[in-house]
């Protein structure tokens, strides 16, 4: 019994402390980031090991001195900001308008070559997006669209369906066929299935699939770097941000301001999409 207790007791302590060790290491960098952001260039100076700042030091002046304009002696975030947001805005509703009615046809209706259909979403998935960048641009630069918003739109929608087809595509899979069949029965057509039956089945599914689109989006840089690096004016905020990192006199300040401008919609979003489909899990739930 003692060998049984001191097991228990060691395992249960070795737990918490991974878990600590866990939280640390993946809250820190979050943590340092922010509090850098808002503390003053001539007090981490003064002290570069500033971890906890007196609530007198902290300001608003770093981020205002980021968000603003060039043309203010900013950094111009503001409209790199709104530059992702429509891009990212954009591109996420379009994959999804497609995404949606491909998994669903690729779960429901049965047509030759459908599993090769299936594997190739799969196989493209899988490509690193370096292979596909390059001659996704020349095309993109023929067609005149290779320097512009709406082809990198485009390009990330090209860039994402295959991801998302695939999640949504495992879900649907899941969803009895029957149920289906009984609507058929009751006179609805396929279209009123997918859209009275599968799409409110799904949502939850849906919707974090859409989040995760909208991530890709937001974040990525390589297409971006591609399309847009001839056209500072219709920068992204990754594109931006690596003006920050490539500058020889720009702080580690706003640095980190602009860091957690990239991040902070994303950690908004997933905040209030979390709680929207948890209430939309339960809610399914309680009506059986």
């Amino acid at each position: 019994m003692d060998v049984i207790r001191f097991q228990n007791i060691t395992f249960g302590t070795l737990k918490w402390v991974l878990i600590v060790g866990l939280l640390l290491a993946s809250l820190f960098p979050f943590y340092y980031m922010v509090v850098m952001s808002f503390v003053p260039v001539q007090d981490l100076l003064r002290n570069p090991s500033l971890l906890v700042p007196e609530l007198q030091q902290l300001t608003l002046d770093t981020y205002r001195q980021v968000v603003a304009s060039e043309e203010d002696g900013g950094f111009g975030f503001a409209r790199f900001m709104r530059n992702s947001a429509i891009v990212a805005t954009g591109a996420t509703l379009l994959t999804m308008l497609l995404s949606v009615p491909a998994a669903w046809a690729m779960t429901r209706l049965k047509f030759a070559g459908g599993r090769q259909v299936s594997a190739m979403f799969l196989a493209v998935y899988m490509f690193p997006a370096i292979i596909i960048a390059v001659p996704v641009f020349v095309g993109f630069q023929v067609l005149g669209l290779g320097s512009t918003l709406i082809g990198l739109v485009i390009a990330y929608i090209a860039l994402i369906v295959p991801v998302t087809v695939h999640m949504l595509r495992s879900y649907m899979i899941s969803i009895p066929e029957s149920i289906d069949e009984a609507a058929m029965i009751d006179g609805a057509t396929r279209w009123q299935i997918m859209r009275k039956i599968t799409v409110p089945l799904a949502l939850p599914t849906i919707m974090s699939t859409a989040l995760y689109a909208f991530m890709i989006a937001w974040n990525e840089f390589l297409f971006a770097l591609l399309f847009l690096s001839a056209k500072p004016e219709l920068w992204t905020v990754s594109l931006g941000l690596t003006r920050l990192a490539d500058g020889q006199e720009v702080s580690r300040t706003i640095l980190m301001a602009g860091s957690v401008l990239l991040t902070l919609p994303i950690v908004i979003m997933y905040a209030f999409a979390e709680r929207w489909l948890t209430e939309g899990l339960t809610a399914g739930a309680e009506k059986g």
